[in-house]
């Protein structure tokens, strides 16, 4: 459903729009409390930010561990897909976070792909045909006090190969 709203808005939004307002009226990350503030025009920068509210509040008035989760866990993976394109399969296959102290304020996240970085990925994926990457980031007070460190491994793969993997084990 997701996939074909975008190619609807595409006639009248640039991408950042897309994904900046996608995001933020999303029933399902809605729910997070996180919200995209910031996206470049070619989506290799994200900034969410995730306000302390009533919603994500635990019970010693902290930010709830799983807000904190659940705004960051969505990023990677949908920032990768639309860079990428449509000849590969992007997947979040595994995440850590330490929460290094409690979130008594809003606090922020950046998510960052650089020109090298996707390059690389492209050329790795040309010749492995699939791969993954650790990519980490800090979710950090509007001081930059580090509050938690997150950890996610995705998986990458040219689409083709992906479909063809998938037949050969379904019909084992």
């Amino acid at each position: 459903m997701y996939q074909k709203l975008v190619k609807i808005f595409k006639r009248f939004f640039t991408d950042a729009q897309i994904y900046k307002y996608g995001f933020n009226w999303s029933p399902m990350y809605r729910r997070s409390t996180g919200k995209v503030i910031q996206v470049s025009e070619k989506l290799h920068y994200v900034k969410i930010k995730i306000p302390i509210s009533f919603k994500n509040r635990n019970y010693v008035g902290s930010i709830f561990g799983g807000s904190l989760f659940s705004a960051t866990d969505p990023i990677y993976m949908i920032q990768l897909i639309n860079i990428l394109g449509d000849d590969y399969v992007v997947w979040d296959k595994a995440a850590t976070i330490n929460y290094r102290r409690p979130a008594k304020e809003d606090v922020f996240a950046e998510f960052i792909f650089t020109e090298d970085e996707i390059e690389k990925i492209k050329s790795d994926v040309g010749s492995l045909n699939e791969i993954d990457i650790i990519k980490t980031l800090n979710i950090v007070t509007k001081q930059g006090i580090v509050i938690s460190e997150l950890e996610k491994k995705l998986y990458i793969a040219y689409k083709a190969y992906y479909k063809e993997k998938r037949k050969k084990t379904q019909n084992k």
